[in-house]
């Protein structure tokens, strides 16, 4: 069961634990970690499966001088990463495997810069460590899956900042130009004050046949709990965060963005698990309905599901005193415009823009943002899964829930899976 672990406001929102004096002793020594001007980037990819091979490639294609040079994934190399590990040349000494893997990937002092594309659940623990090492970090979305592993990634985050590092987050589309140049004019009164949202990420089922084999290697006794659990963390609560956290935390994230990054004060959400029944597909819901209320009760409409036969829709809109917009390169109403200039890949660019930031000595800051969004769709779930409206204040200075994996988690253990939520039965840590 899930460890559980106090988080008062003071220690979410300041880390105690990090003085000056621990901030020189820290393994900010190791030679070009901030790469600036023509050095070559040396990156390290931590987690190698689909997501991360899409991150490296993105990454090398972003800029001139990048090279992958080491790797780092649970599982080893079967032909899949053996692929990613022969397309980018990586020396058999620099491939790392294991859960531990991640930590010998950043004890190398010729790495700049790390590709977090891990598990949520571990993400935390792995930035922390990485920022640590004083490695400039790119780490997919979300950054956590529950309060606990919030708290750890605001603090990294702090010190990533005061050490000069960059920290770039997986949510592409605050790099994407027809989202980048439509937040501008809304914050510039386009819409006049926002009034309302909505946001959706409505879409079919999603690692069904996946989700069938690794249940039948599970079964057949090949795998304990815990690789089952890993292998197949979408369906994993602890793992993913729910697919509200690991999926829709980016159109949350462009609502958040479209308030200046006001962070919502409350929320109510309803949810199930409607279709996917079955203990294959682990303990997740497959539809939330939420709704966030901002400060002045400006609400916001939040929708998602991943259940096949349905209607699709992945999208965002604000509703302005004088106008509406779809927060992507449209607005309507009284100052009427069209995005129309260049749009290049927003998932090379925002490997791009981090690059850059390092080679120019301008460290971009993405961390402590991007963990307020992944808060939010938290808070969102748990809401969900309680049937309860929370405030954020109760939840980030009394909610207890710690879904960080151990630090000794192997691969053999049995670890129990969390029951589903059930509405009415489901308790809420803190409460």
């Amino acid at each position: 069961m899930a460890q559980k672990h106090k988080c008062t406001r003071r220690e979410f929102l300041h880390s105690s634990a990090v003085t000056a004096g621990a901030l020189a002793l820290s393994h900010m020594a190791a030679p070009f970690a901030h790469a600036t001007g023509s050095d070559t980037m040396r990156v390290g990819m931590i987690g190698c499966g689909n997501r991360g091979a899409g991150a490296a490639n993105d990454c090398v294609k972003s800029s001139p001088g990048v090279e992958i040079v080491a790797l780092a994934d649970a599982f080893g190399w079967d032909n899949h990463f053996l692929g990613l590990k022969n397309q980018f040349k990586v020396a058999n000494d620099r491939c790392f495997t294991g859960l531990d893997g991640y930590k010998k990937l950043l004890a190398l002092d010729d790495v700049h810069l790390v590709i977090i594309a891990t598990p949520p659940g571990f993400r935390p623990a792995q930035f922390a460590e990485a920022v640590e090492r004083g490695k400039n970090v790119f780490m997919e979305k979300p950054v956590a899956t529950c309060p606990a592993g919030i708290k750890m990634v605001i603090e990294a985050s702090e010190k990533a900042r005061k050490n000069g590092l960059a920290v770039v987050a997986g949510t592409q589309r605050r790099h994407e130009a027809p989202y980048v140049e439509t937040m501008k004019r809304i914050h510039d009164g386009a819409i006049g004050e926002i009034v309302s949202a909505q946001c959706y990420w409505n879409m079919g089922a999603l690692w069904q046949e996946r989700a069938q084999s690794h249940w039948d290697h599970y079964k057949s006794g090949k795998w304990s709990d815990a690789e089952w659990q890993i292998r197949n963390w979408l369906f994993t609560s602890w793992l993913s965060g729910d697919h509200i956290v690991e999926q829709h935390v980016h159109n949350i994230d462009v609502i958040n963005w479209a308030f200046n990054d006001v962070q919502p004060e409350s929320v109510h959400g309803v949810g199930g698990r409607q279709y996917r029944k079955e203990l294959k597909y682990g303990n997740i819901f497959d539809h939330f309905g939420v709704e966030f209320f901002y400060p002045g009760d400006v609400r916001t409409i939040s929708m998602c599901r991943q259940i096949d036969g349905t209607t699709e829709n992945i999208s965002e809109r604000v509703v302005g005193t004088k106008g509406f917009s779809n927060c992507n390169g449209v607005i309507n109403g009284e100052n009427a415009w069209r995005y129309e200039g260049p749009r290049p890949n927003s998932y090379v660019q925002e490997h791009a823009d981090l690059i850059k930031s390092i080679r120019d000595g301008k460290p971009l800051h993405e961390g402590k943002r991007i963990a307020d969004s992944t808060l939010c769709a938290i808070m969102a779930r748990e809401s969900a899964y309680a049937r309860q409206q929370l405030k954020r204040s109760w939840f980030v200075s009394r909610c207890t829930l710690n879904n960080l994996p151990p630090d000794d988690l192997r691969l053999t253990d049995s670890r129990e899976l969390e029951p589903v939520a059930i509405p009415g039965e489901y308790k809420l840590a803190g409460r």
